[in-house]
């Protein structure tokens, strides 16, 4: 089905937790869930896995899988008691919509705090059993949460959050580091300020490759941010990413033609797995999409496949079989089984 060509398969991030870590939380549980999910993703055939994000697991904030507050909440010049006048001005931001309340109050200089990286990035270096990706969340992303009372200039919170982050990427000891942005996809025009900010995380990254996320957001299987991939092709092409990792297997057909704006110099990763949906595909299914970039990107161009975004919303045995399903449907494309 293909020409000869490497494509190699990923996961975006997140994973399913455990019941039993869920259950008895601990340091060693969740080193010992973090070995599970390594070895589920190795056995089924993925060639770079992710620790499934186990590192930002908090019982007490399960409902965005650590994705803001891991990364926030620790900063110097945060507040993290919120009152009812924080929720009101937050409100009337509407910056983030489906958000009640900030993640923190700006309230001085940020800076490192507790924030610490390199000890979750070596546990999982020390679980991973060979070459694994690490991901953080992009300073777009968690800006657009925070009630700035300090800065008084969003682009300046932006920047500060960036800085930080920069800080925290230099020296982890991963083969792929992914920044993931989920919200600029509703948001093209803050692309100017969302790349800048995300490109001062990546020019600081030591790991041999560089990647970044992009997705429409996923609540409960809905689609979060109203957009498309045309809009955004100025933004891709502005990142100092080896790759992106796109979603795709749920978006219209018509929005592969914006695939062909995109630099060649960065590789492309396609999603080819529905992580809003418990159908699990079949090696056909991801032999089918893979076909259908490549018909129009060009053959040679996407260098990796992945699901639309983490799985840390499906049961696990769902995404277990999609993470095998999309191995296979790999091989079966490029005729190797």
């Amino acid at each position: 089905m293909a020409t000869v060509m490497q494509i190699l398969t990923t996961t975006v991030g997140s994973y399913p937790i455990p019941d039993w870590l869920a259950a008895l939380p601990s340091e060693q549980a969740r080193e010992d869930a973090t070995r599970v999910v390594f070895d589920i993703q190795r056995r089924a055939g993925i060639d770079l896995p992710t620790d499934g994000e186990l590192y930002r697991f908090d019982v007490n904030h399960p409902d965005t899988n650590g994705m803001i507050e891991y990364f926030v909440r620790p900063m110097a010049g945060v507040r993290t008691q919120l009152g009812r006048s924080d929720c009101e001005a937050f409100a009337k931001l509407e910056a983030m919509r489906f958000r009640r309340k900030p993640s923190v109050a700006v309230v001085g200089e940020l800076g490192e705090g507790g924030l610490n990286l390199l000890t979750d990035c070596e546990l999982a270096a020390r679980c991973a059993g060979g070459a694994f990706k690490f991901t953080v969340t992009s300073p777009y992303m968690l800006s657009r949460t925070m009630l700035d009372l300090h800065y008084g200039n969003f682009e300046a919170l932006t920047m500060a959050v960036a800085g930080v982050l920069a800080d925290q990427v230099r020296g982890l000891p991963c083969d792929c580091l992914q920044v993931d942005e989920a919200n600029i996809p509703g948001n093209p025009d803050d692309a100017p300020l969302a790349a800048r900010a995300i490109n001062t995380v990546l020019d600081a990254v030591t790991s041999k490759n560089r990647a970044v996320h992009l997705c429409f957001g996923n609540y409960g299987g809905q689609t979060i941010q109203k957009g498309e991939w045309a809009r955004l092709t100025w933004f891709l092409n502005e990142l100092h990413a080896d790759h992106v990792v796109l979603e795709l297997a749920r978006r219209p057909a018509a929005e592969l033609e914006a695939l062909k704006d995109v630099d060649a110099r960065i590789k492309l990763g396609i999603g080819v797995v529905d992580v809003k949906d418990n159908h699990v595909e079949t090696a056909e299914e991801i032999a089918r999409r893979i076909e259908a970039v490549e018909k129009v990107a060009g053959a040679g161009r996407v260098g990796w496949i992945h699901p639309d975004c983490g799985f840390w919303m499906l049961k696990r045995s769902v995404a277990d079989r999609k993470i095998a399903a999309l191995a296979q449907g790999r091989d079966l494309y490029l005729g190797i089984r």
